[in-house]
């Protein structure tokens, strides 16, 4: 064989095995073979269809403490990788008030806020008690403090903004801001002080669950693009407000540029590219996912859905779960939920005026979801209460 033939033949070979790689080997922005992305047939009522695929989740951005790092991004964002998900729908808006109230009516739940628990019920559930003063704990929520001390706050440290909070007793989601407080006006407004059981209650009654982490982002993202908010690059595009958070310096200034002081109805503000209304701002939400701060060193790539165990470094043995999105108290000196890759963490037995949820369903769930509407539809507010889990 001569050397030209057989450097043609060589160059032939190399080439097949390129074009073989480039076909094998997807790029990340690619979806899977196994992943179904054609929509099944019954969409759920008010949900929106997320295609699956895979994407970059995370990031290796850090720019420090500080004025260095003017978007606050954290360490627990830390590091990007890649993740693969199947399709899923997903509400459109956050849970509200009017939805809520319906699964009260049918089921007679009350949410943790409602109840009188004792230390042993905080204890249970992963809370700190060493500092209770009491037994037995009057029902009530974490809500704003707009009377806090201005001349005493101080800022810089570790958890400063909690000097603007307390617990109110009588706060619940009928009465956001307290006893004398009602909903009766807010009723397409997201559903708050909801701790993540209420949440996970909900979702079990209505035939769908809570959205994992990796879920949340990605359908923020439109589907694991890679965007900063939900929205696009720019924070106000046209100087267009395109989520309710904080405007001015928290907590000391309180504007009203975009006409909300607190929570706004759903669908206020635009949604992202897939037709997600409030998937940043406006309220927390709660996703299934325990928090750990190192979780994405060894998330695994298919479907994660968050570690065995919890572990927040500023409040260790305090069991919390993944919260996403931000809320109308963000703002880049506070924190920035409303970025995509954004992490929040709530104490499991917690609730608070700023934090929420909504829910998914997928294909695998389609059947058991109509099945579970279709006896949502039939009750009759003197039959028996449709539970979760009946």
């Amino acid at each position: 064989m001569s050397k030209k033939l057989y450097l043609l033949i060589a160059a032939s070979v190399l080439m097949c095995g390129l074009l073989l790689a480039a076909v094998l080997v997807p790029p990340i922005t690619a979806t899977p073979a196994r992943v179904l992305t054609k929509e099944p047939a019954g969409r759920p009522a008010d949900m929106v269809w997320v295609p699956g695929g895979v994407f970059e989740m995370g990031t290796d951005e850090y720019l420090g403490p500080g004025d260095a790092n003017p978007d606050r991004l954290k360490l627990d964002e830390h590091p990007a990788h890649n993740v693969e998900l199947d399709s899923f729908w997903m509400d459109a808006t956050p849970v509200t008030n009017r939805e809520f109230a319906k699964f009260v009516e049918q089921t007679g739940y009350k949410t943790f806020a409602e109840r009188q628990l004792t230390k042993d019920d905080f204890a249970s559930r992963g809370a700190d008690v060493s500092l209770f003063k009491e037994n037995v704990i009057n029902p009530g929520s974490m809500c704003f403090n707009p009377a806090f001390n201005k001349q005493q706050l101080v800022t810089g440290v570790p958890g400063w903004e909690h000097q603007v909070w307390k617990i109110v007793d009588g706060a619940d989601w009928r009465h956001p801001d307290g006893p004398e407080s009602s909903v009766e006006k807010l009723l397409d407004h997201p559903v708050v002080h909801i701790a993540w059981e209420d949440a996970a209650s909900y979702c079990e009654w209505a035939g769908k669950r809570l959205p994992t982490e990796a879920e949340f982002e990605y359908a923020s993202r439109s589907g694991g693009k890679d965007l900063k908010y939900p929205w696009g690059e720019e924070f106000l595009p046209d100087g267009k407000y395109m989520a309710n958070f904080w405007q001015g310096e928290f907590p000391t200034d309180r504007r009203n540029e975009d006409g909300f002081l607190t929570t706004s109805p759903v669908k206020s503000f635009p949604p992202n590219a897939l037709g997600l209304y409030d998937i940043a701002g406006n309220v927390w939400e709660w996703c299934s996912d325990l928090y750990a701060a190192d979780y994405y060193a060894h998330s695994p790539r298919i479907n994660p859905k968050g570690p065995s165990e919890s572990f927040d470094p500023q409040q260790p043995g305090v069991v919390v779960r993944v919260q996403r999105g931000g809320s109308f108290l963000c703002n880049v000196n506070n924190c920035t939920g409303y970025r995509t890759r954004a992490r929040g963490r709530g104490e499991v037995a917690s609730s608070s005026y700023h934090n929420g949820f909504r829910c998914v369903v997928d294909p695998s769930m389609l059947a058991a979801y109509h099945e579970r509407q279709q006896q949502i539809a039939a009750f009759k507010p003197t039959g028996t209460p449709v539970a979760p889990g009946q």
